[in-house]
């Protein structure tokens, strides 16, 4: 990952620590990193306390850079080459990186993508709309009856008596007159009824659900049809995000779909807690300082809109 990195030959298992935590320090600034790659550093930060310091002492070096062409002594251990090439690689992944779509370079070649934050409205035709979440990306296959949900959510809402068909991972579902609410994050696909009544073909099963009826699934595995509150579901729909009984953790990996940058909880104890929230779109710019503020933790904010909670 760091292509400035020392020979192993010359590296203590320190070096190689430090190192590491730079490379990740460099990932969270990109603007590249996901959801996925946070909880890779989380778990890399719990291997022992070695990992978690060398993670805290890459952000205070790091914080002291302002800017980096003027930071010219670097610590012995780093090397001054070394150090301010993973600073001019930062600065320059700041600015390039975080593209103007989802999912980077990845998303440009989609039929409709929203951005960080964004929720749009698309109307097809033969009475389809949708209405695409943040950090959404869909594509149409031939005609407006075929879709393909990339990443992110959606709201779809159809009147025409000619099946809609959707694909989400591994999965295919089936509509006529029905509206449906359907995500697909972190390898995971949740669909949920609103209206009518869905056919889902999964792994080799087909599966009915009905109004109110939850079935998720991914490349392993499906569940079976669960009852929900569809209003919390559907909450984004009025900027709103409602969390009953979810883990801090999981509350955070939300809320970082929606906002640029992002939040990154390195306490995993902290993480297990149970959260009763609900937050609207635009409160999510000092939620931050309300997580500090509610568990006492301490926020170090890099750049890029990183937060690192601890």
């Amino acid at each position: 990952m760091n292509i400035f990195r020392m020979s192993s030959v010359e590296m203590t298992p320190q070096d190689r620590l430090d190192s590491e935590a730079r490379d990740w320090l460099l990932l969270l600034t990109s603007g590249r990193a996901t959801v996925a790659d946070a909880q890779a550093l989380r778990q890399w930060c719990a291997q022992s306390p070695e990992h978690a310091r060398a993670f805290e002492q890459s952000k205070v070096l790091w914080q002291q850079l302002q800017p980096a062409a003027q930071q010219l002594q670097a610590p012995r251990h780093l090397g001054r080459r070394a150090f301010l090439g993973a600073a001019i690689a930062a600065s320059a992944a700041f600015f390039l990186v975080r593209a103007t779509v989802p999912g980077g370079f990845s998303g440009l070649g989609a039929d409709y993508v929203t951005q960080v934050g964004e929720q749009r409205r698309v109307d097809l035709a033969d009475g389809v709309s949708l209405e695409l979440n943040t950090q959404t990306r869909i594509n149409r296959g031939d005609g407006d009856r075929y879709l393909e949900l990339l990443s992110g959510e959606v709201e779809v809402r159809t009147s025409a008596q000619t099946p809609l068909k959707v694909r989400a991972g591994t999965g295919w579902l089936s509509a006529t007159e029905a509206r449906f609410n359907l995500r697909n994050t972190d390898r995971n696909v949740c669909l949920t009824c609103l209206e009518g009544m869905l056919e889902a073909d999964v792994l080799g099963r087909r599966i009915l659900v009905g109004p109110g009826r939850q079935l998720i699934w991914n490349a392993e595995r499906v569940g079976t049809p669960q009852a929900v509150d569809t209003a919390t579901v559907i909450a984004w729909r009025q900027q709103i995000l409602v969390f009953n009984d979810a883990t801090l953790s999981s509350v955070i990996d939300e809320i970082n779909r929606y906002r640029p940058g992002m939040l990154l909880l390195l306490n995993s104890e902290l993480g297990k807690r149970k959260v009763q929230a609900r937050f609207s779109l635009d409160q999510l710019a000092g939620v931050a300082l309300l997580i500090r503020d509610a568990y006492g933790v301490k926020c170090t904010e890099l750049p890029g809109g990183v937060v690192v909670l601890s």
